[in-house]
């Protein structure tokens, strides 16, 4: 239990086809897929090393000075090219960026992609890097949701908002944007799909890091009796924070966590999210006039912070991006898992459940009337949510658009299925490839180190 005291536990409009800009009801952006599995499959998981996806037929450039061809979709050996020594860092960058710049004008319809390859190719043998072009970075991030598997909200990749703040670097500028970020996604409750993009990582200059694995989370405080108040999944993040001088906030199981950010100087820094960036909603229910007296409360926003952003060889380690909520992100994984909030006990003995055995489906009539507060409380706030029934039918509208495309579309099984009433949905019903992409949102393991609070120190 994370500071919620149990009982005696025995009886006592937006169109579905993706063409609206934002959609104002209901989806599943980027934000919240992130939370539907445990930390610690995640830290197994998701990683990525895998290769870059072909995007049509080989392309072949002669790459002078940097060894060899640059042949897309995999490395020279792989597609029997021979070249003399290990390949090099600017080559596997230079292969990278011809792949999604020849990707880029072929989606979008812009021509021959030769003379902006050679513009790159140019940059890179004097800088060891590149920078975007503004339609590149926009287009580079929409793909990158387009292409998470673990995603079930994807119907409205087109949508996502691009803000290019590439030339910040100093934590301080980072978290002055990270709090306009939440405000700008809000917009009173009708949340929007938006993506902050700060400096990318470049040869001798590091790009900033956000520790936080959300903007918005919620503290979790270690208790003398070993148990946490708050969020036991950011107890280590909470502790870290104290020791770079947070002071802690009032000790309830929602105290909003500060940002910790790593800007140029290298050195991780704690800033507090301003009052009026952060929009929480307090849940009660349709039916039990008592449910509001629980206190609990959720944040509208699921922007997460610290995953990279790869763009044709590009690593944007500062990017942080939001969807809006499914409501079992909510009720059925942050509030009732048992290594986070674990109320479904709690829950049961308020509604008067008998918990002594399972048979009763005492977790599952808690877990249902759970999100049904969920859902209830956003709706009755006027905060975009979505229910997994409707997202599930979208992301089926997603598959089909993807493959009248010729597109073929990665998904994992196991994220993509809504944590309740999985066969009730017509996505549990098939099976998906998995096959990874670039663009794409990437977890490195030391981001999921800084997460936990485990790194420099």
């Amino acid at each position: 239990m994370r500071d919620f005291p149990r009982r005696t536990g025995r009886a006592e409009g937006w169109a579905d086809d993706g063409s609206a800009e934002y959609p104002a009801f209901d989806g599943d952006g980027p934000g919240g897929w992130l939370d539907r599995v445990p930390a610690v499959r995640r830290r197994d998981g998701t990683a990525s090393s895998t290769p870059y996806a072909q995007v049509g037929a080989d392309i072949v450039t002669r790459t002078p000075g940097l060894r060899g061809q640059l042949v897309g979709g995999g490395s020279p050996a792989a597609h029997g090219e021979v070249s003399s020594g290990s390949v090099s860092a600017p080559y596997e960058l230079l292969r990278s960026a011809t792949e999604f710049l020849t990707l880029h004008h072929t989606e979008e319809r812009l021509g021959d992609p030769a003379r902006r390859i050679a513009a790159v190719r140019a940059e890179i043998a004097d800088t060891g890097t590149y920078r975007h072009t503004r339609a590149e970075l926009v287009f580079g991030a929409r793909v990158a949701w387009r292409n998470a598997n673990r995603c079930i909200g994807r119907l409205y990749w087109r949508s996502l908002c691009v803000r290019d703040r590439r030339d910040v670097r100093d934590a301080e500028d980072v978290a002055e944007a990270s709090a306009d970020h939440l405000r700008e996604a809000t917009r009173d409750g009708r949340i929007r799909a938006l993506i902050t993009v700060f400096a990318p990582d470049a040869p001798g200059c590091p790009g900033p890091r956000i520790w936080n694995e959300q903007l918005v989370r919620y503290a979790g405080y270690a208790r003398p009796d070993g148990g946490v108040t708050g969020d036991p999944r950011n107890a280590g993040l909470t502790a870290l924070a104290q020791r770079l001088g947070w002071p802690g906030g009032p000790g309830t199981p929602f105290d909003v966590l500060p940002l910790v950010i790593q800007g140029a100087d290298d050195k991780p820094r704690w800033f507090s999210l301003p009052v009026d960036a952060v929009l929480e909603v307090e849940l009660a229910h349709p039916e039990y006039t008592w449910w509001r007296a629980l206190g609990l409360r959720w944040h509208a926003v699921p922007a997460l912070a610290n995953m990279c952003l790869e763009i044709g060889g590009i690593c944007y380690p500062a990017a942080p991006f939001n969807g809006w909520y499914m409501g079992t992100e909510i009720g059925a994984r942050n509030l009732a898992d048992t290594d986070r909030y674990d109320l479904l006990p709690y829950i049961a003995d308020h509604l008067g459940l008998d918990t002594r055995t399972d048979r009763s489906l005492w977790k599952d009539r808690a877990l249902v009337e759970l999100n049904r507060s969920v859902l209830h409380s956003f709706d009755r706030a006027g905060v975009t949510v979505t229910d997994h029934h409707t997202e599930s039918r979208r992301f089926l509208t997603h598959l089909g658009q993807e493959e009248r495309k010729g597109r073929p579309v990665g998904a994992d099984w196991s994220w993509i299925v809504p944590p309740i009433s999985g066969s009730a949905t017509p996505v549990f019903h098939r099976t998906y490839e998995t096959v990874e992409r670039r663009p794409a949102y990437v977890h490195h393991p030391e981001a999921l180190e800084r997460a936990q609070g485990a790194a420099l120190f």
